[in-house]
């Protein structure tokens, strides 16, 4: 394993421990002090928690080997988990907007010292986390998903000392449900982004980018190539989409013959369209 890939995983290592800690501070002292936005910051922190360990597992997996079962490695272990990850996450939401509208109806009264001592430890242990893994957002997609978690988790931690000042200074607790519910929409806007794109990986359709019918159009207009079918682009992971057509040539060639065609549709596809893993089957017109 190399030297970045050893540092990154210890950095992702030290950042779950953190989240854990964080998760459980929280949870009790939402409990002990009465708020909900407390409780409904543990959760959001469980849930990148989570995000953040689906990121070393990920980083682990994509390392090993393909085997003679499992040709294309362990890399769709990340979507899927995205995929379960998201769906935990819509249901968190809509409890804590539940929970959030039975406050407004019976206002309890809260201890804001808890809301805002571990507000503040939210903010510097996410702090932390987010400095941790600065230097590595940029080597991967997979690391700056959790980069951006955490960012977001120290964000709704301002927000709970926000609410926690409120309350200590204007006997305003009306605030926490308010904040519980601002932390669910912002969970559930990024939520469905997830949900969606998980899916349709899952579901294996094309890049939203990237229609079939302009890439059978473009690949057409090569002056040996009569007709592209049988097109079908799909997502392994949310960074690599593969390619498979037949493409039909206006003349009979030899398979010798086929391979400079094949190399100029191989660079249309990975310049114009960003694609990089192709399969391509040549037949001759009628």
């Amino acid at each position: 394993m190399g030297h970045d890939h050893t540092h990154t995983h210890k950095r992702l290592k030290i950042t779950i421990i953190l989240n854990v800690v964080i998760t459980l501070a929280q949870i009790v002292g939402g409990i002990i002090s009465g708020s909900l936005a407390l409780i409904s910051d543990a959760l959001h922190n469980l849930s990148d928690g989570f995000a953040v360990a689906l990121a070393y597992i990920a980083d682990r997996l994509g390392n090993k080997e393909k085997t003679s079962k499992s040709t294309f490695g362990y890399k769709r272990a990340e979507i899927l988990a995205a995929f379960i990850n998201a769906l935990i996450l819509i249901a968190i939401s809509f409890y804590l907007m539940v929970e959030a509208v039975k406050r407004y109806i019976d206002p309890q009264v809260i201890d804001f010292r808890w809301m805002l001592w571990l507000g503040l430890l939210g903010v510097v242990a996410n702090g932390f986390s987010v400095f941790l893994l600065h230097g590595d957002q940029h080597h991967s997609l997979n690391i700056k998903a959790a980069y951006l978690h955490l960012m977001g988790d120290a964000l709704t931690s301002l927000a709970v000392i926000a609410g926690a000042i409120c309350i200590w200074q204007w006997n305003w607790y009306w605030i926490d449900p308010t904040v519980t519910l601002l932390i669910s929409f912002y969970l559930l806007f990024h939520t469905y982004k997830l949900l969606k794109e998980s899916t349709e990986i899952l579901m294996q359709f094309a890049p939203p980018n990237i229609l079939p019918e302009e890439v059978a159009e473009r690949l057409s207009k090569h002056q040996l190539v009569s007709k592209i079918y049988h097109v079908h682009i799909w997502r392994l992971t949310d960074k690599t989409v593969h390619f498979e057509a037949h493409v039909v040539l206006t003349n009979d060639q030899k398979i010798s013959e086929t391979k400079l065609v094949n190399e100029d549709l191989v660079k249309i596809l990975k310049e114009e369209f960003n694609i990089q893993h192709i399969t391509l089957q040549f037949e001759c017109d009628g």
